[in-house]
């Protein structure tokens, strides 16, 4: 099976994926780690995607690049229908032994080439992934062929500028201790226009985005600077500008 991570760039400059297939137990243990980071945003984010899938009466979700499940444990108790897919077979078996519902299904498989009939969902997740893949309209284009009319396609990724660089990039792998070379990868990250750009060239109508980022005014910020450890209560929140990372959902029509 052609995985997602052939979506990627092989060479210099390459996204280092290979980092989520050797990280077991500390996908929900290590505080010394990235992870802690996507852990922390999932806990700010999941509740806003529950509510508005709640709200629109939406049941059955596919949750791409699930990694360990984060989004997928979090939606499938509380009542929705999961498919999580990765390229990451580590990843995903470690998202099956965690879910706590053990109603999620896991697959591995290609974003670009989803193994899916069309309008088999009521929404698609893209939570901290569509950085990490070069072919971002081919995944678009195949999330919103799986999509029902009326359905909503989730994103969260990080900008391309100068500040994204310093702080996503450089920030992370200065004072985030085992932070791996090419985590992110500055060519990867995506405009907001360009990305609503693509969607719009999809049939996905943008209807909300707002910036995303941690919680500047906080002690586990301090702690991170002071031990290069991202803590249990590191809050992430909204944000008014979309100069770092972003978030938000587009509706196919």
């Amino acid at each position: 099976m052609t995985s997602t991570r052939d979506a990627i760039s092989s060479g210099k400059g390459a996204v280092n994926n290979a980092v989520y297939d050797s990280l077991g137990r500390r996908w929900y243990e290590a505080e010394d780690d990235p992870i802690a980071l996507l852990r922390a945003e999932s806990r700010a984010r999941n509740p806003w995607i529950l509510k508005l899938l709640r709200e629109r009466g939406l049941q059955k979700v596919l949750d791409l690049g699930c990694g360990g499940g984060f989004l997928s444990h979090y939606l499938s108790q509380n009542g929705l229908t999961v498919t999580g897919l990765d390229a990451s077979l580590p990843s995903l078996e470690v998202a099956r032994e965690r879910d706590p519902s053990d109603r999620s299904v896991y697959l591995q498989g290609d974003a670009r080439a989803l193994p899916f009939p069309d309008q088999a969902f009521d929404s698609v997740c893209a939570m901290d992934f569509l950085e990490h893949v070069d072919e971002v309209s081919k995944v678009i284009t195949e999330a919103a062929r799986v999509l029902r009319p009326g359905g909503l396609f989730f994103f969260h990724t990080f900008n391309r500028n100068w500040l994204s660089r310093l702080v996503v990039i450089q920030g992370v792998e200065w004072f985030v201790k085992n932070t791996p070379k090419d985590l992110h990868v500055y060519r990867n990250f995506i405009r907001p226009e360009e990305l609503q750009d693509s969607l719009s060239q999809a049939g996905l109508e943008w209807e909300e985005c707002f910036g995303f980022g941690p919680r500047i005014f906080q002690w586990p910020v301090l702690r991170l600077l002071a031990t290069g450890r991202v803590s249990s209560d590191f809050v992430f929140e909204r944000k008014k500008g979309l100069a770092l990372g972003y978030a938000g959902f587009a509706v196919k029509k």
